[in-house]
């Protein structure tokens, strides 16, 4: 699946895409679940920067500093909790048959990081991102800007659970991008699948979030639309939270640039690129979250890292907005646009 979106009116964003990448989902919209994936067309530098409480990753620590490995071939986002790690397989099958790869000199393997989030409660729980997958995302592959909302790793994701499924909401995967300065441009995909609310980072407004539940015939959370998050947490102090709560979540996601970059200034980029969830989703990094960040960078336009940080998080939860804006009622769950 893939597709033209529009963005919000905001002069600081763009329809074009960050050179270098192309961008394919696959899914299965019964079963609502499906992965991403992002291929660097002539490899990329790679970091990562994992918040989370509750992560679900694969090949993160090759992408640290004092590793041998600089560049990645690929990043996987899925669906599927750590079963749909499976669908990194199905990547790299794609790559070796196009001889992509770190080179060992008897073969090539891809570099391929891949990171889940937890969508078994929508849907079919016994169907996940596979092999197949994997394969077919890559062929899906375009530099086109991404569909949105509820597609690929976005399919199954939801919002605002501090009451459970029952007050949750339809969220999906949204994607940003910007141009800091002529020809050098900073993007973010993002899968929205967070245990908080969603708010406007313009202005605080929730945008997607926890609803009123009833329990025992009693309403919880006020009349609504919306319950507030954090209000219901202040409420819960002094208890397990987990007795509440869901532990179903995890946002996750890829910056991508065709920035010149190291690999320690690809890992501070991911690491100031997390101030964007903290921007658009209250609260983030939870112990319920498995929050987690990837870099890749082209190695095409040389800039100042301080410079491209800085904007990272406005391109990150611009996207977390479009990807609720995006996203449609299914599994039962209302979205923004159905309210």
């Amino acid at each position: 699946m893939t597709g033209q979106q529009s963005l919000p009116n905001n002069d600081l964003f763009c329809l074009d895409c960050v050179p270098g990448f192309r961008i394919g989902h696959a899914h299965n919209l019964d079963a609502l679940t499906g992965c991403t994936v992002i291929i660097a067309e002539d490899s990329a530098v790679g970091g990562v920067d994992q918040r989370g409480g509750s992560p679900g990753t694969r090949e993160t620590d090759l992408l640290r500093p004092l590793h041998l490995v600089e560049k990645v071939n690929a990043v996987l986002l899925t669906g599927g909790s750590a079963f749909g790690l499976n669908a990194a397989a199905g990547v790299m099958q794609y790559l070796e048959e196009r001889k992509l790869g770190f080179n060992t000199g008897v073969a090539r393997v891809p570099i391929v990081p891949a990171a889940v989030l937890f969508d078994l409660a929508l849907g079919e729980p016994g169907i996940r991102p596979d092999h197949e997958m994997g394969y077919q995302a890559c062929l899906n592959a375009v530099a086109g800007y991404p569909a949105q909302g509820n597609a690929g790793a976005g399919c199954g994701a939801s919002v605002g659970k501090v009451y459970g499924m029952a007050g949750a909401m339809k969220s999906g995967i949204g994607y940003a991008a910007m141009e800091i300065t002529p020809g050098l441009f900073v993007g973010a995909i993002i899968a929205v699948n967070t245990f908080g609310d969603v708010v406007d980072f313009r202005n605080g407004e929730i945008i997607a979030g926890a609803r009123p539940v009833k329990k025992a015939g009693i309403t919880l959370g006020g009349k609504g639309p919306f319950v507030n998050t954090l209000d219901v947490m202040r409420t819960m102090a002094g208890k397990a939270i987990m007795k509440f709560a869901t532990s179903q979540n995890t946002t996750i996601g890829a910056i991508l640039t065709n920035a010149r970059l190291t690999k320690e200034e690809a890992n501070k980029l991911a690491q100031m690129a997390q101030n964007g969830l903290a921007l658009a989703l209250r609260p983030a990094h939870t112990m319920l979250d498995g929050d987690t960040l990837f870099t890749m960078a082209s190695g095409k336009k040389a800039i100042d890292v301080n410079i491209i940080g800085s904007f990272a998080p406005l391109v990150v939860a611009q996207a977390i907005l479009n990807a609720v804006k995006s996203a449609e009622f299914a599994g039962g769950l209302p979205a923004a646009n159905s309210l």
